[in-house]
Parts: C-alpha cells; structure tokens; sequence
C-alpha cells in the first residue's frame, strides 16, 4: 500500500535512510530530518504494515528563461535491501510521478545511476565538472579580504548577482541562505567568502573536509581575482582540492595545468510538452528538447 507519510513514522523513514546510505554523513542526516524533512512531502510503500520503499519529493521554483516554473526533486528513493528488485520501488515511483504529473512542469533528481531511471523519462540535461587543484595549479596570494562568517544576506546578495549569468536554477532567498549556514555547520564544513577593499561580498566557497581532501561543492564568485583566492583558501585546509563547477564555466585559463573531468549531474522529467511549448512558444517533446531552448548557461547545484 502507497501513501504519504505521517509523523509518526519520520523515525522509521530515517532509519531506512542511514541503513541505505552508510555513505552518506550521518549528521547530515540528523540536519535534514531536524530542519529540512516534512512528512507530506515523503511517500511510502507499506507492506504488512511495514515501510520497505522511500521517496521523497521536495517542492522548488525553478527559474528558467526568465519564468518561475513549479518543479520538485526527488530525493532520498530507497528500498530495504531484503525486499529489493521485487517491484515495490517501481510502484512507488508510478505513484510519485502521477503526483508530479498532475501539479508540476519539471521533476529533477541526481543520481549515480541514471539508468535506473530512464524507465520514467528522466533525461541528464546538466553536466558538472570536476577540477582536482594542487598547490602548483593555483597562483599563491594572501587571503586578505577573506572571511569565515559572512552573513547570510551578504551570501544571498552575491549569489544573486553570481545566478544572473545562468538559468534553470532554483530560487534561493534569505531563509535559505540561514538554512544553508546551519547545514554546513552541522556537517564540518565552513563557507569561505571574499570581501573586496571596499567591504563588499566579491564570493564565497563552501568547503567540506573529505580525509586527505577538501569538497568544494559550491564557489560562487564575481571575478578570476576572487576564484583565486577561494582556492587559495581552500589550498591552506587540504592539499588537494576538488572544485565542482557547472560544465559551461570553463576555468582551465585559470587552472590551465589542474585535473578536470565532466560528468552527469542531474536528471529531468518533462511532465507536460505542449504546456511547456505554449509558455515558451516553442515545439517539444523531451526534456532535452525543452532544456535546449536555454538563453543561457545551466546551473542546477541544488541537492534535496
């Protein structure tokens, strides 16, 4: 039996999350479920009474050719490893999808196994890239003019100025930004920002110890001089850092000699063409088509 969880069983929905994703920081976890996590947004399958499949939908507006279109994410899909490849997962996402259908244009995930997936349309429409930086790639500087607590509307005002060269991103507001604050506190990480001579936000990076390394997941930035010392930054945390960035900012001018690879990011289901062509008045029928219509780069870095 498929239907929404209540409160009551945000306990067992946690459960299934930390026995399915022992990769995943377990106090991030403990964040989401604090902060982040409501009930109604959560789908179950119920067998005997017991929960064996999760999916979790999150609602977002996603900003795309200048229109705020209504989208969700799918997040934190798992099955109970003894009542896998039995189709209850199949299940829940037919009913997932039927919601998503009947409320939203677009229906976003990330994954590492988009296969699993294309059976419900999902098609990759945004590529990342992965830099590896070492101390040689990145031109020493001093960090002067770098701080470790910027405010969240000093990050709110920057990364609204950083978005406006993209599209198809989420809308972040004030709220967000505190949420964000807290989220990387609660997991180990810290946001790195750059102030000019003037006091005035220039970016920020938000990095994560991974071992030996540093994730740099997130780099907002509004010039080459403020991308430099971010990195220069995160170089004095860990000797080796991996900077995610979207697949159209191509910084290998400025890490000319650093490792880099692309790679699929996120995934998206088209849920009503003929609306979508009559709100851009264009003709579609995938999702590839209706992404292709983009007056700009895409910068989808939202994770749940």
């Amino acid at each position: 039996m498929i239907i929404k969880a209540t409160e009551e069983m945000t306990n067992e929905v946690k459960r299934i999350w930390k026995e399915c994703f022992p990769d995943e920081d377990p106090r991030y976890h403990e964040f989401y479920f604090k902060t982040l996590y409501k009930p109604e947004n959560c789908y179950v399958n119920l067998v005997k009474g017991r929960i064996v499949s999760v999916v979790v939908r999150n609602p977002h507006a996603l900003m795309f050719n200048g229109r705020a279109l209504q989208a969700s994410m799918i997040v934190g899909a798992a099955t109970l490893p003894e009542y896998r490849n039995q189709g209850y997962m199949h299940e829940l996402m037919d009913v997932v999808i039927d919601a998503c259908e009947h409320s939203e244009l677009l229906t976003i995930l990330q994954t590492k196994n988009p296969e699993l997936y294309r059976a419900f349309n999902f098609r990759e429409i945004y590529r990342r890239t992965e830099y590896v930086l070492e101390r040689k790639d990145v031109k020493r500087i001093t960090n002067f003019g770098c701080a470790y607590e910027p405010s969240p509307i000093d990050l709110l005002k920057v990364y609204s100025a950083f978005i406006k060269r993209f599209n198809g991103f989420y809308a972040r507001d004030l709220e967000y930004f505190i949420n964000y604050k807290k989220e990387i506190a609660a997991t180990g990480g810290k946001i790195v920002a750059y102030y000019n001579g003037k006091d005035q936000i220039m970016g920020y990076a938000v990095m994560a110890p991974a071992g030996n390394e540093l994730m740099v997941d997130e780099i907002v930035y509004l010039d080459a001089m403020t991308l430099v010392k971010l990195c220069n930054a995160a170089l004095q945390e860990k000797k080796i850092v991996r900077l995610h960035v979207s697949e159209a900012e191509d910084l290998s001018k400025v890490f000319p000699e650093a490792a880099r690879k692309s790679y699929g990011s996120t995934y998206v289901r088209l849920n009503d063409s003929h609306l979508f062509g009559r709100l851009f008045n264009c003709h579609v029928s995938s999702a590839e088509d209706a992404f292709a219509i983009s007056v700009k780069p895409l910068n989808l870095n939202e994770f749940a």
